[in-house]
């Protein structure tokens, strides 16, 4: 932590005014003080190199579906999962302070966020994409040129940071499209501030390449009525069709069932890690602005 001020530095993927962002300060809080990562590698690497106190990473889209670089630089970093945020991705054409559509010629963004505004683009043919790094940073960069026949796709916050003009709201295709940030720390304790019930465990196992493998590990959770929220299955490198699963229970630590669990399963796993037990993320998606 950073000592008197008790203001918590979090890192992230992108440049200032990402979703992100956007997810770390409905966490944490307006009080933190945002570390922008130019890659998913160097987000990885912000703790051990003493930028951050904490990272926020993405690890699954409903409509792009995982984020595999997030789930296998979570292995390699030996980061714990303290919590999790679901944010809603809602993106917007945002111009220059002056700028009208009707003068529009280009729009960037990163692009994933282009693909996801396909019914904006049939209804503008006029309007020339152009793919960026980064949907914030394409918002920096088209005001910072001030030229009004550019404008980019982007979130709200990067619109108020870089002094952006929000010519249209929810250009997105698909308003239930939601990203699910995990919060992770170098040591199992959680920030102030985070809900104290950990009700959801993550795991990552490791099962011998036999028939019937996976079947019987799930098979432990099952029996004892332990809910499997989500199964994900990685390739381990250096061993051809072998796999890790990562798993996500409703479960918490403390419960003499999880514990039991946990025993037999380090019987007949080659390899069992406890990625994290945190608070599940509370509410309705739809109840977002």
């Amino acid at each position: 932590m950073t000592g008197a001020t008790n203001i918590r530095r979090v890192a992230f993927q992108g440049e200032r005014g990402a979703f992100s962002e956007e997810a770390a300060v409905r966490l944490l809080g307006e009080n933190i003080e945002a570390v922008p990562r130019p890659s998913f590698e160097a987000l990885f690497r912000a703790i051990s190199e003493g930028a951050a106190d904490y990272a926020l990473a993405p690890i699954e889209n409903t409509l792009a579906g995982s984020v595999h670089q997030s789930y296998d630089l979570l292995l390699d970093s030996h980061l714990h999962i303290v919590g999790e945020i679901i944010h809603p991705i809602a993106l917007h054409l945002i111009g220059t302070p002056h700028a009208t559509l009707d003068r529009l010629d280009t729009v960037e963004s990163h692009p994933v966020a282009l693909a996801q505004c396909e019914r904006f683009f049939r209804g503008h043919p006029q309007l020339q994409r152009v793919a960026s790094l980064d949907t914030a940073g394409s918002v920096r960069e088209v005001v910072a040129d001030n030229d009004p026949s550019r404008a980019a796709i982007a979130g709200r916050r990067a619109a108020k940071i870089y002094g952006g003009n929000i010519l249209l709201e929810h250009v997105e295709d698909h308003s239930e499209n939601y990203t699910r940030f995990l919060l992770l720390a170098p040591q199992p304790e959680r920030p102030e501030g985070i809900n104290e019930r950990a009700n959801k465990l993550s795991l990552v196992i490791q099962l011998a390449h036999e028939p019937g493998a996976l079947h019987r590990a799930l098979g432990i959770f099952a029996r004892r009525e332990i809910n499997l929220l989500r199964i994900e299955s990685r390739p381990i490198p250096g061993s051809p069709w072998q796999y890790r699963f990562y798993l996500d229970l409703q479960a918490a630590l403390h419960s003499a069932g999880t514990a039991a669990a946990l025993d037999e399963l380090h019987q007949c796993a080659a390899e069992v890690r406890v990625l994290g037990c945190y608070p599940a993320h509370e509410g309705s998606t739809r109840n977002f602005n």
